[in-house]
């Protein structure tokens, strides 16, 4: 038996559990910890400047790599920093483990310095929140977090480990790796689903990140095609199918096309595969009526009739329930359904073609700009994005495959897209990683633009600058006009203030300057940022497409 230190042990489950990177901002509460990782062979701690955006770069990387993200923060604020990460990766069914520094246990309930009760604090933000008091059982519980984070519908788990728990030396008993097993359909269940698909007479797939965790886009494809149904994905979850797969239908969310509401309001029947139904894929729940059957395919019974009734629940792992369907089903032949997928990948492709730009060059265009980046961006590549207005450019006129795939937070969190990128690229340092910003969420994580240089992590950040909160200046002009106030900004040269950090920078003010820049943002080994300065009077694809 070895004898170790608390913040040691802890470093002996992480390198059992197979993590390679992990971000913090370091904290005196947990130095115990770090101490561990000091010269470890195998895991890399990446400091960041902030805890939100370490807890962004850990759900990124675990979005990026399929492995569990992990994030470590000091007690108090440092935790509460967290917090809008582990919000997102709720939300967004990822894997992740935080490790929080607490206070020393004696001084526990005395209001001692930076003190929260974080099993409380995190109950609701997190699948679990649970507290080490004993060395001992570090083992036995961080395991087992590793376990709930990543098994089920997974998501973030926290762990608080008292100060003086981490310098205890204790005898060190090896944990085990929890294996889990993965819910299966029933072939009787399989041939339900299918007999009622069959029958249908307009019938549509709503696939979501359950299909993406279980790796599960092929099958999907191959069970659309089969049985000539059109596919539709939730919202932000755009690599369910290749999106120039003929039977891609869509994406749900914010600006959609509105033929494929109809589609999906005229059907007789939805399959809903590994997905929640989130407020904005069902339109604030007005997506699906009384008159459209429900089939419902969740790894979680506790998401099926959460926001639809379901004439048929199915509690599987979307790789394996899409499997047994193509093992059960021959192909359907019927000329009605081929022209309804037909119809919905034209209208799909129509929609997501854009604009030409107009003659005006006071400012650059997202048309212009996202017809460069369409044409540009390499295969292998990673475009992360934050919440705002200019998301719905790239939402809109972007198609992703199998090679161009997305991370980004169906939170709709700020500030996500610059340490989304920094942790996607860590995970794939091969990949090229673009992200998209509004210049307001920008400068929410703009300095972690040093964290991207100082770990060699060399992303590419697009920013759109229109001086304004354009989400909320859109929704104040519509339910309170002409009284603006709050949303205006002022920022910062941001090409120049990159270049401070270390990185590349150029600003865009015109459509045929884009191009260019993009080019050389590609070959450059640094991280670069790219400021798009917009019309402020357009504030989103659909206003542009007019």
């Amino acid at each position: 038996m070895r004898t170790l230190s608390g913040g040691h042990i802890v470093v002996e489950v992480l390198e059992k559990e197979g993590v390679e990177k992990a971000f913090c901002v370091p904290g005196e509460s947990y130095l115990g910890v770090i101490d561990g990782l000091y010269e470890h062979p195998t895991i890399d701690l990446i400091s960041t400047r902030h805890e939100g955006g370490a807890s962004f770069m850990a759900e990124a990387y675990a979005k990026a790599s399929g492995k569990v993200g992990v994030c470590m923060a000091t007690r108090g604020p440092g935790a509460t920093n967290l917090s809008i990460g582990l919000h997102t990766a709720m939300q967004d069914s990822t894997p992740l483990v935080a490790l929080i520094g607490q206070v020393e246990r004696p001084f526990k309930g005395k209001e001692a310095f930076q003190e929260v009760d974080f099993a409380a604090y995190f109950s609701h933000l997190c699948k679990w929140a649970v507290e080490i008091d004993s060395a001992e059982r570090i083992p036995e519980i961080l395991h087992r977090a590793f376990y709930i984070a990543r098994s089920g519908r997974p998501g973030p788990v926290v762990v608080s480990l008292p100060h003086d728990m981490l310098e205890d030396v204790v005898e060190y008993k090896e944990g085990v790796v929890l294996d889990y097993s993965i819910p299966e359909v029933s072939d009787e269940t399989v041939e339900k689903v299918l007999e009622k698909l069959a029958r249908a007479k307009q019938p549509i797939i709503i696939a979501g990140g359950g299909v993406i965790a279980a790796n599960a886009e092929g099958e999907l494809a191959g069970f659309a095609e089969k049985m000539k149904v059109p596919v539709a994905s939730a919202f932000r979850r755009f690599n369910v199918i290749p999106n120039d797969h003929p039977n891609y239908a869509g994406w749900l969310g914010f600006g959609l096309d509105k033929s494929l509401v109809d589609f999906i309001q005229g059907a007789d029947l939805v399959l809903a595969v590994g997905t929640r139904f989130s407020q904005i894929t069902t339109q604030d729940y007005t997506l699906l009526n009384d008159k459209t059957e429900l089939i419902q395919v969740d790894i979680s019974s506790d998401s099926i009739g959460k926001a639809y009734s379901a004439a048929l629940g199915v509690v599987s792992d979307a790789k394996k329930f899409l499997q047994k369907c193509l093992k059960l089903t021959g192909p359907v032949q019927d000329e009605n359904r081929e022209q309804a997928v037909q119809s919905c990948h034209e209208a799909y492709l129509a929609s997501s073609t854009p604009p030409a730009p107009s003659e005006t060059t006071e400012f650059a265009e997202m048309n212009a700009v996202m017809a460069d980046i369409v044409a540009e961006v390499p295969e292998n590549s990673i475009l992360t994005s934050d919440a705002g207005n200019f998301y719905g450019w790239l939402a809109k006129y972007f198609r992703f495959t199998n090679e161009k795939r997305y991370v980004g937070p169906t939170s709709g969190a700020m500030g996500y897209g610059l340490p989304a990128a920094i942790g996607a690229k860590a995970a794939q340092p091969d990949h090229t990683v673009i992200s998209f910003s509004g210049d307001g969420g920008f400068m929410m994580t703009m300095v972690e633009l040093e964290t991207a240089v100082r770990a060699n992590l060399p992303v590419i950040a697009i920013v759109v600058n229109n001086n304004m909160y354009g989400t909320i200046r859109a929704h104040q002009e519509k339910h309170f006009p002409s009284r603006v106030m709050a949303t205006p900004l002022t920022n910062p040269d941001f090409a120049a203030v990159a270049k401070q950090f270390g990185c590349e920078g150029e600003t865009v003010t015109k459509n045929e300057e884009f191009l260019p820049a993009f080019k050389r943002a590609l070959q450059s080994d640094r991280p670069f940022v790219i400021e798009i300065r917009t019309n402020p009077e357009i504030l989103s694809a659909a206003q542009a497409a007019k």
